[in-house]
């Protein structure tokens, strides 16, 4: 049997790969209520592509996925943290991000051969745009922070590598040892 490998398993599941040019633009984003059945259409595509993808990965950290990963050039994601209610993100931009951060591997949907060491905010605050066209301020934290933070770069067009410090690749997904957990906090 053919191995295939991590970032091919998300091609077929309908992940935008790395190089792709809806990857490295910003997200258009949504005029809300006007455009709420786009906005709905585009987030119940993201829960579909998040529920596929689930089913041929494990993700202990949980995961995330935002709308150029599926093709689709707008300002969406969402993100499911371990044991939790999945965020949606409508417009979402950080406002605030704590001066402390840690440095954690990540992994992306669209790279997925790989995993970065990043550097994250502990605390970051997030302003996004409800259904309803109102605005929503949201507290992150942590392994939560880093997730919505990762995601928020994919709708301005930045991959998690743009993040990682000078000198530091990302490391072949085989040398990864942390699949199946947590993130770790002190």
């Amino acid at each position: 049997m053919i191995d295939v490998r991590p970032s091919q398993r998300m091609r077929d599941l309908g992940v935008v790969q790395h190089g792709a040019g809806i990857l490295a633009e910003p997200a258009h984003a949504f005029d809300l209520p006007a455009e709420r059945d786009q906005a709905e259409r585009t987030v119940d595509e993201l829960f579909a592509a998040m529920e596929r993808i689930g089913q041929v990965h494990p993700f202990a950290k949980g995961m995330g996925i935002a709308a150029p990963q599926i093709g689709i050039a707008r300002a969406a994601a969402v993100v499911q943290p371990p044991g939790d209610t999945a965020a949606i993100l409508l417009n979402p931009h950080i406002t605030d991000q704590s001066e402390e951060t840690d440095e954690q591997y990540e992994g992306c949907l669209s790279f997925f051969d790989v995993r970065g060491l990043v550097p994250r905010p502990l605390k970051i605050t997030v302003e996004a745009t409800a259904l309803t066209g109102a605005t929503v301020t949201t507290a992150y934290e942590r392994g939560l922070a880093r997730l919505v933070h990762h995601e928020i770069d994919h709708l301005d067009g930045l991959l998690y590598t743009v993040r990682m410090r000078s000198g530091v690749e990302p490391i072949p997904v085989e040398e990864y040892r942390q699949t199946g957990r947590a993130w770790a906090y002190e």
